[in-house]
């Protein structure tokens, strides 16, 4: 008997070291197979050009830290891009109160506004008014209007820019030309190209 389990182990010791390198090799597959794999971590893409939200029918306040109206928005629709923090508006109404509470109305076919509304790009049948105000030293400033097929409006700074032809109305004053940039709290106008004016004299001077 222990002659018979001798005979047994030395035939099973010459075929061990293959069965323990087939053991090793079904163990380092299941080890592959049930490792999990880390991908490396793709670039950071572009952020594309795409809306994230839509607004339909809206107005939308804004105010400063004191708790004072700063800008009012109307529209008929609203499309806020990410990508450049910019909201696109149709029909656009906007009133807007400079820091000595001036106020400022802008309407348009369309607009685009930065994030707080301090800079507005008017297209389309542009117009910005300013409403008439007293300085502190008592002088009255008639009021201001800028029409043209494209307008850059700084609300807070209340200067209008425009590459493109405009119409600039100041009381009873009218000029036009091919493009122009008013700086109203410097009292500081530009005009360029083909410019044409009509001075009407203050009667009451």
């Amino acid at each position: 008997m222990i002659r018979l389990l001798r005979a047994t182990w030395d035939r099973v010791s010459i075929y061990l070291p293959i069965i323990l390198m087939g053991v090793l090799a079904l163990g380092t597959y299941w080890l592959v197979r049930s490792t999990p794999v880390f991908e490396a971590p793709s670039p950071d893409q572009p952020a594309k050009h795409e809306p994230d939200y839509f607004m339909h029918q809206f107005s939308v306040k804004t105010f400063d830290t004191s708790g004072r109206l700063k800008s009012e928005i109307f529209g008929t629709e609203a499309r806020h891009y990410p990508d450049t923090d910019t909201l696109e508006i149709d029909k656009a109404r906007i009133r807007s109160f400079s820091n000595k509470g001036r106020l400022t109305t802008a309407t348009a076919n369309q607009a685009l506004t930065n994030s707080d509304n301090s800079e507005v790009q008017l297209i389309g049948n542009a117009l910005v008014v300013r409403d008439p105000f007293v300085e502190p030293s008592g002088e009255t400033i008639p009021r201001m209007s800028y029409h043209g097929e494209f307008l850059h409006a700084y609300m807070d700074t209340e200067i209008v820019k425009s590459h493109k032809p405009v119409e600039l109305i100041r009381g009873n004053d009218r000029f036009t030309a091919n493009s122009m940039e008013f700086d109203n709290v410097d009292q500081i106008m530009q005009l360029h190209g083909r410019v044409r004016g009509t001075l009407v004299p203050d009667p009451k001077k």
